[in-house]
């Protein structure tokens, strides 16, 4: 099986694509795990197995997401499946999920997670805040579908919604979201990959505000006071939505991801006292 790793190497590089795909693609087409492929690499490939991956391999330099083939992603320590037309879950909003857990919620918070997708967000909240009661909502019935067998897998218990926004909910300590934040006319740049994922849950009008600054504004209203927003957003809107929140009367705050770029915005509801 050497041969054909190096076979499907070379050609993810004379595409543009990370070498390192090669080994998934190769495992998906055995069965094997990444360890078990490692230990068989100088045995012949199984029966069938490099037909398959040449035709994995094919469908990826189409540009289909690698995740999408795999059927699963790791998120925050969590396997969740995922599957074409709901967002795959990105690294930059486990950092999202890291500023939550840090924040001073009470012994039983309630939590939002709004736009839940796979459920990756609901879910790592709930495997390290057991006592938090954890609601989701989202408007895809597919994705709600999708979140919901992630939530039975995984043995966590969230209650999913079919609704926009906070979903009515009031008296919440914490309100967290990743959501569509491209503007519309990103579209024409954007990787082919993004094809593949709910144009909804990634593209947000013009300036890519329509869903985040209605969410902050209804968050107001859902959130307990002194409660908590947590958004990832775009760099160059991260510090709009910043300021119009201080102008009613938060405490808000943008903080870097991993690569340095202004990425999340953490806000707090005044207090009643401060409402006059």
């Amino acid at each position: 099986m050497i041969r054909l790793l190096r076979a499907l190497q070379a050609r993810l590089k004379a595409a543009g694509l990370p070498e390192g795909e090669a080994w998934d693609l190769l495992a998906l087409a055995t069965g094997l795990s990444r360890k078990d492929l490692l230990l068989s690499l100088p045995k012949p490939a199984p029966p069938g197995a490099e037909e398959r991956a040449w035709a994995l391999l094919e469908k990826r330099l189409a540009r289909y997401p690698l995740q999408y083939l795999l059927g699963e992603v790791e998120f925050f320590g969590l396997p969740l499946r995922v599957e074409e037309g709901v967002l795959i879950p990105r690294p930059e909003t486990e950092g999202l999920v890291a500023l939550g857990l840090a924040l001073p919620l009470p012994p039983r918070p309630r939590v939002l997670d709004v736009g839940t997708g796979t459920g990756a967000i609901a879910l790592a909240l709930k495997s390290r805040l057991p006592e938090a009661e954890v609601y989701a909502t989202d408007v895809d019935e597919k994705a709600l579908r999708l979140a919901e067998e992630n939530a039975k897998r995984l043995g966590l218990k969230v209650r999913f919604l079919k609704a926009p926004l906070t979903g009515g909910l009031r008296g919440l300590d914490l309100v967290v979201a990743n959501p569509p934040y491209l503007p519309e006319a990103y579209r024409e740049a954007a990787p082919p990959e993004l094809a593949y994922e709910n144009p909804l849950a990634l593209y947000a009008g013009e300036e890519g505000l329509a869903v985040a600054q209605p969410l902050a504004l209804e968050a107001e209203g859902a959130l307990r006071p002194g409660g908590f927003l947590l958004l990832e957003l775009a760099p160059e809107n991260v510090h709009r939505l910043a300021e119009t929140l201080r102008e009613r009367g938060w405490e808000a705050e943008v903080l870097r991801d991993l690569a340095g770029r202004d990425r999340y915005l953490r806000a707090r509801r005044p207090p009643e006292e401060a409402e006059g």
